[in-house]
């Protein structure tokens, strides 16, 4: 399984993704979204958000490609592979 981090604001952000195609999405540890890659069905990736403590609400997207790339209200932010 690979798995990534991110820190927005306050907020733990974590992907993950196994070896047979399936992709979580947490905020705080929280599910927000899941995929499950079969046959010959793609990910489009995830999508979730998160509520900052001014009561904000930002959007939150995961993309694969070669690694992952997350993005916060169409903003790119650096996640950390952690296995």
């Amino acid at each position: 399984m690979k798995t990534w981090i991110a820190n927005y604001e306050g907020n733990e952000i974590r992907v993950e993704k196994t070896w047979l195609g399936l992709e979580k999405l947490f905020v705080n540890n929280k599910i927000q979204d899941e995929n499950s890659a079969t046959g010959y069905a793609f990910s489009s990736g995830l999508t979730g958000h998160l509520i900052l403590k001014s009561g904000e609400k930002k959007s939150i997207k995961v993309r694969f490609a070669s690694g992952c790339r997350l993005f916060i209200d169409d903003e790119i932010v650096e996640v950390v592979k952690t296995s």
